[in-house]
């Protein structure tokens, strides 16, 4: 094989990537060696920078009218967004002369890659138009453009730098050692390569910026500024009073066509919101209870206007209240009888026990002075032990009796309840002198649809008499 075949033959597998090992061949006296080092000459082209994105515009204002028939013209277009700036062309490279029979490897400059465009900016949107007016043909004397911005036009891509060539690609060396015809004669022949420079990139373009949105139309069918809604409140028992409170609800209806109510060319969209009825509803509180209002003025009601148009009422959990609600009109009156706080309803205390066997009696003090108004009934478990658990626990307990008193048992004075509690179905030996005695009182407390439960626990010694 004669050398210029082994140059074609390793022409086939050297690679632009240059990491090639060094090869030698033998042939006789001669080897080939490609050579794997590899340096550039010249200087790359800088990359160009990409361009600034285009700035938003800002959306036009909106507009509250008033149409009384009056010819207008209305722009309310939003402005269109700026345009992206272009990307900077890339530098074309710095061909210097490529370096001869040098013993490396070359790679020619490349040039630099386009910068990107910037994104265009997004478009105003257009204003929307709120229009009072009692006759809905007045809008035909109304020219309005509510269009929104055009978005902007996006940046081009810089081009690509261009970049150098090789004057020449492939060169070879040859070195000898020794004595020709001795047969320590060699010859090493060394091939080498440039590479040319790669072409920059060319940038590439923005996005266009987005469209604004066309304004929109809101009809009212009043001539004075519509009050917003107010279809629920929390007030104070004493606001209710003194001067009442009005609740309120706007009703919406969405439609189509608004482009047909306006002069011929307008611009809006092209749905629309129209209001259809405006509800009033006013609220008073009413006292008609013996109890003094002042205790009560500043509790909260909570008030909310129902589809049906109606008043709902919510009283707080810690307010017991009898009352009637009388409609007149537009005005619903909450009419008071009797208010209770719930805290009062469980103030049974003081239990003391008096008496003895058959006269035994348990008497309870209503603190809260509400038992004219609570209907109350109690149930009762009484246990005996022949311990004195006053002061200590005790676990010798036996019930001798579950369950609930009879009305005739029981006498209201005032606000004392007194409750025979021997008149009830015990065994006499279980009232005897000297028997410590637990009496557990569940009393059952209810008024206008409320109700609560109290336990009270007395613990004593039956006295002889």
């Amino acid at each position: 094989m004669h050398v210029s075949d082994k140059f074609l033959l390793f022409t086939v597998f050297f690679t632009s990537s240059f990491v090639i090992p060094p090869v030698i061949i033998h042939d006789g006296c001669y080897d080939i060696v490609w050579s794997a080092d590899v340096k550039s000459f010249g200087e790359d082209g800088q990359n160009g920078q990409s361009g600034e994105a285009g700035q938003n515009n800002k959306n036009s204002d909106d507009l509250t009218l008033f149409a009384d028939g009056s010819p207008l013209t209305l722009d309310l277009a939003g402005l269109d967004g700026e345009k992206g700036k272009d990307g900077q062309d890339g530098e074309a490279a710095n061909c210097e002369s490529q370096p001869v029979d040098v013993s490396y490897n070359l790679r020619a400059p490349s040039g630099g890659n386009g910068g990107n465009g910037g994104n265009g900016g997004d478009g105003g949107n257009g204003g929307s138009l709120t229009i009072y007016t009692t006759d809905i043909n007045n809008l035909e004397q109304i020219y309005v453009n509510a269009a929104g911005g055009k978005g902007g036009e996006s940046g081009l891509g810089g081009r690509g730098g261009k970049a150098c060539q090789c004057n020449n690609s492939y060169w070879s060396l040859e070195t000898c050692t020794g004595t020709p015809g001795d047969s320590d004669y060699r010859c090493t022949t060394r091939e080498f390569r440039c590479q040319d420079g790669r072409q920059g990139s060319n940038g590439i373009s923005g996005l266009k910026g987005r469209d604004g949105i066309v304004g929109k139309l809101t009809l009212i069918n009043f001539d004075k500024p519509l009050e917003p809604d107010e279809s629920a409140a929390t007030v104070t028992m004493a606001t209710l009073k003194k001067k009442g409170y009005l609740l309120s609800k706007n009703k919406w209806e969405t439609r189509n066509g608004a482009m047909a109510l306006f002069s011929p060319g307008s611009i809006i969209d092209n749905q629309y919101l129209a209001l259809t009825e405006r509800i009033e509803r006013s609220f008073l509180l009413v006292w008609n209870a013996p109890q003094r209002f002042s205790k009560f003025a500043n509790q909260k009601i909570t008030l909310g206007l129902e589809e049906d148009q109606k008043i709902k009422v919510d009283i707080p959990d810690d307010l017991w209240i009898e009352a009637t609600t009388q409609q007149r009109n537009n005005l619903t009156q909450f009419i008071i009888y009797n208010a209770i706080r719930a805290e009062d309803t469980t103030q049974l205390g003081n239990a003391k026990l008096s008496g003895s066997k058959s006269n035994l009696q348990l008497t309870l003090i209503d603190k809260g002075q509400q038992s004219d108004l609570i209907a109350t009934k109690f149930k009762i478990i009484y246990r005996t032990t022949r311990s004195d658990a006053r002061f200590r626990s005790v676990s010798d307990y036996i019930t001798r009796y579950e369950g609930e008193i009879p009305e005739e048992l029981v006498t209201l004075d005032g606000n004392k309840f007194i409750i025979q509690i021997g008149q009830l179905p015990i065994k006499p030996n279980d009232f005897q002198s000297g028997l410590g005695v637990e009496i557990k009182v569940l009393a059952f407390r209810s008024f206008a649809g409320y109700s609560a439960k109290q336990v009270i626990t007395v613990k004593d010694i039956l006295k002889p008499f």
